[in-house]
């Protein structure tokens, strides 16, 4: 979801940019059309990058082999393992919030509170639906955990979660995504987008019935 943030962000640029190139979009795209590319050689934990979380000169990359956090803009990464307290070096989301860090990993959710320098593990001893968890989202103390045996939910910053599955309304309990706008939560999952207005305590599915392309 803040994959999706990014990409507004560079379509706004580009749109931006257009107008100093007589309003076409084509040639001010041309300005973004290269990349750098970092691998293990540059930090990160392994070249399969999953999730990537920034904020000001800070990189955070979600990758197959740990959490991999650079204070450089990306040129340099420092990882982070299972030896920092990730509950497992997969990790396939991040979210941060000031010196909060949120890893969704495949043992569990893991939170720091120091920058990302180590990390307390949050696992279905807390509530979680299960200890694969592909997405977090959170806002204030709220604290969003999409996990493969439903959508995991905290008011309390993570220390303890309410897990929602399709017995509350969820397409599957598998949830691959979670986005949250004020009292609407959005989650990916399984068998359709579950969309809840009463800020998770129930969902309604929509499926290809509905006009998705596909709900696996």
């Amino acid at each position: 979801m803040k994959n999706k943030t990014f990409a507004l962000v560079a379509v706004g640029a580009i749109v931006s940019a257009s107008l100093l190139f007589g309003g076409s979009p084509a040639v001010a795209a041309a300005c973004f059309s290269s990349f750098t590319n970092k691998t293990t050689a540059d930090g990160l934990g392994r070249d399969a990058v999953t999730g990537v979380y920034v904020v000001g000169s800070n990189v955070y990359a979600a990758t197959g082999g740990g959490l991999s956090i650079s204070t450089d803009g990306g040129a340099n990464f420092t990882n982070k393992t299972t030896a920092d307290g990730l509950g497992s070096n997969a990790v396939f989301g991040v979210y941060v919030v000031g010196s909060n860090v949120y890893a969704a990993t495949g043992g569990g959710l893991s939170i720091s509170t120091d920058g990302g320098a180590s990390f307390t593990n949050k696992t279905t001893a807390e509530g979680l639906g299960s200890n694969f968890v592909y997405g977090v989202y959170v806002v204030g103390s709220n604290v969003y955990a999409a996990t493969n045996g439903g959508l995991s939910i905290s008011t309390d910053g993570g220390t303890s979660f309410t897990n929602k599955t399709t017995a509350d309304g969820l397409g599957s309990n598998a949830v691959f995504g979670v986005y949250v706008v004020g009292s609407t939560v959005y989650a990916a999952t399984n068998g359709g987008l579950s969309i809840s207005t009463d800020g998770g305590a129930s969902f309604t599915n929509k499926t290809t019935s509905n006009g998705l392309g596909n709900t696996l």
